[in-house]
């Protein structure tokens, strides 16, 4: 068996064989499978625990494969998992605080606007929200989105800020189609 494996699956069906043995037959079969999975490498020259015994080895083999295949794949998930959280993370006095605000001036970056945390906007996203609203009323947003308590929610930088966006009046319109709006008559 595996090291560190604590346990097995004995399968319900394995009761119309037992059942046919004897209890003296069926108490031998048992303390074989226990050997078995305890890597003592039972030998036995009892015929009929050899072919009883036959496939419940084949049984414990392929779920064996199993649970070595999803162990891996935990393993390397557990990893991947480490790896990121350490990425978004940075250290200040020891504490481990999650990534600040970066706003983007190198060569390198020049496709991301900002980011912070999990959430980031590209240049281009910039440009279609400035369309619409100034650069301030933009970056003010943002601001406001990094500071919300509850950011980790949002999956999209472009899309919360275009939603929050909305209660900001677009360039276009003056200061007296913004008060009718705010009143209800536009």
């Amino acid at each position: 068996m595996a090291d560190n494996k604590k346990s097995f699956l004995l399968y319900c069906d394995l009761i119309h064989t037992v059942q046919k043995l004897s209890d003296e037959q069926a108490g031998k079969l048992f303390k074989h499978v226990l050997e078995y999975v305890n890597d003592l490498n039972p030998e036995t020259e009892d015929l009929l625990t050899q072919v009883c015994f036959e496939p419940i080895k084949q049984s414990l083999k392929r779920d064996l494969k199993k649970w070595t295949k999803q162990h891996e794949q935990r393993i390397a998930a557990g990893k991947k998992s480490a790896e990121v959280r350490k990425r978004n993370a940075t250290t200040v006095k020891d504490r481990s605080v999650s990534s600040t605000v970066s706003v983007s001036d190198s060569v390198s970056d020049k496709e991301t606007y900002r980011c912070f945390a999990h959430l980031s906007m590209s240049v281009e996203q910039f440009n279609k929200l400035q369309v619409d609203y100034t650069k301030e009323q933009i970056d003010s947003c943002l601001d406001s989105i990094e500071n919300f308590k509850n950011n980790k929610k949002y999956k999209s930088l472009y899309l919360t800020a275009k939603n929050w966006l909305k209660k900001e009046p677009k360039h276009e319109e003056d200061k007296l189609t913004q008060k009718a709006k705010r009143l209800g008559y536009a």
